[in-house]
């Protein structure tokens, strides 16, 4: 049956076979720089890294960078995994970071500016000195009740 004499029968459109597919969003020029900018600094740093890091494998979510030792996550905003807007693309970010947290990871989001102007790379060095000193505490433990 053609589709004009089913939908005259039917008056409803045939389904269509062919599906849809949406291309993945673009990186913004400003996320491209910024993610350039810190994988140099990584590397100049000599800091434990991967990148593009899937910690789900059933998952297409990724974050930018993990910090082996610190064990952090660290997106930077304007990427194609970031979160973007509508309700269903925050519900499934928050989704996507609370299963990191329940994995036992840290997540930190950057803006990139604050990557360009060199800020970010000096908190992941602090964190790392604050991790081999032992002050990796959050309460102090001399306090007085």
């Amino acid at each position: 049956m053609d589709a004009d004499s089913y939908f005259w029968k039917t008056k409803k459109r045939p389904l269509k076979t062919k599906p849809r597919t949406k291309p993945l969003p673009k990186a913004k020029e400003k996320y491209l720089e910024a993610e350039e900018t810190l994988f140099q600094e990584l590397e100049e740093h000599l800091i434990g890294y991967e990148r593009k890091f899937q910690f789900e494998s059933t998952k297409n979510w990724r974050f930018d960078f993990y910090i082996v030792k610190l064990r952090l996550l660290i997106e930077i905003a304007g990427s194609p995994w970031a979160v973007g807007r509508g309700g269903k693309k925050i519900a499934n970010a928050f989704n996507k970071y609370d299963l990191a947290e329940d994995m036992g990871y840290k997540i930190q989001r950057f803006e990139p500016h604050a990557i360009e102007s060199g800020s970010v790379i000096r908190w992941i060095q602090g964190q790392l000195e604050r991790l081999e000193d032992g002050t990796d505490q959050t309460i102090s433990t001399d306090r007085l009740d």
